[in-house]
């Protein structure tokens, strides 16, 4: 299998790696004047990951056109933009697979929604999430991760050829919440990080329990099955994104509270935004992510978003 991987950051990176690292042939793209991709260029080795020979790197999105798999990678907000880059190359009957996880901001689309606009109707679409992380992936630590989309025969065909011992692959049975949930999790990390800026680490037990809660009520209002808030696309990444040191979302969340800057993409900062719209819309209520949001875009602190939350009207627990 021929591949393309559009996206040099951490996690495009790694993919281009452990695909190679299977057996397939790859090629990683990254813009020209990218410092990442230049460092790659130069070094053939990032913070995170050595680049073996055999695998391709390229500034030239040309090679999409001889790829059977183009796997993306980059941020989310950034999506639609590099469909109109790829429009010229006049991509048909390859197989698009997005790992990456978020909603666009200006309309509520899931990602696979702003692929399906953008795409010729011969190719088809996957999306691959779920936990982990470069760092342990590359030291041979193995994890689950899910593979879904609307067609059976491509989420066949991609859980046979990217499987191996360090990743086991699952078949998804829901797009939108599948979707919804991988990039609604990564607002709960800024939650978890928010609560261990400010000493109160143990409320990550409760974060965990009413978290999928919510994002369950929105999955179901958008027409997906809630039960998905509670496998790998979202409460089985809990560990890597609530908890871990390597992740962007919860650091992003402690080093907010600590008035510290950071540098790394944090997607949560702009998911929140999108779910935030989407429960209006939907008119589900989300304590958690409206109290996210408060405190990132309308300087609510802290302590006073803890109080509205605990102040909320009392009610049975899976009501």
């Amino acid at each position: 299998m021929k591949a393309v991987v559009i996206g040099c950051g951490r996690w495009g990176t790694f993919i281009a790696w452990y695909l190679d690292h299977i057996g397939h042939e790859v090629t990683l793209y990254g813009r020209e004047g990218s410092a990442n991709m230049d460092a790659l260029m130069r070094e053939r080795k990032n913070e995170y990951i050595t680049l073996p020979e055999s695998l391709h790197l390229t500034n030239s999105l040309e090679k999409t056109a001889e790829a059977d798999v183009i796997v993306i990678s980059i941020s989310s907000q950034n999506l639609q933009a590099l469909c109109e880059t790829l429009k010229p190359y006049d991509l048909k009957n390859k197989t698009f697979v997005l790992c990456m996880k978020g909603i666009e901001i200006s309309t509520g689309r899931r990602l696979s929604q702003v692929m399906e606009d953008n795409m010729d109707d011969s190719n088809r679409l996957a999306v691959w999430l779920g936990p982990g992380h470069v760092e342990e992936f590359y030291r041979g630590i193995p994890n689950c991760m899910v593979i879904d989309s609307d067609h059976d025969e491509t989420k066949q065909f991609l859980v046979e050829q990217f499987s191996s011992e360090l990743i086991r692959f699952y078949y998804g049975t829901d797009l939108i919440g599948n979707e919804i949930g991988a990039a609604a999790k990564n607002v709960i990390g800024i939650a978890a990080g928010m609560l261990d800026g400010i000493g109160h680490a143990s409320l990550k037990g409760p974060l965990m329990a009413r978290g999928p809660r919510e994002i369950a009520r929105l999955i179901k209002a958008m027409g997906g099955n809630e039960i998905s808030a509670y496998g790998l696309c979202h409460l089985g990444d809990y560990e890597a994104t609530l908890f871990s040191e390597h992740s962007h979302n919860r650091m992003f969340g402690e080093r907010f509270i600590q008035h510290a800057s950071y540098d790394k993409l944090a997607e949560g900062y702009y998911t929140v935004k999108a779910l935030v719209a989407l429960g209006e819309r939907y008119h589900v209520d989300l304590p958690i992510c409206e109290a996210v949001y408060e405190m990132l875009y309308e300087n609510l602190s802290p302590e006073r978003a803890l109080e509205e939350l605990f102040s909320r009207s009392l009610k049975s627990e899976f009501v």
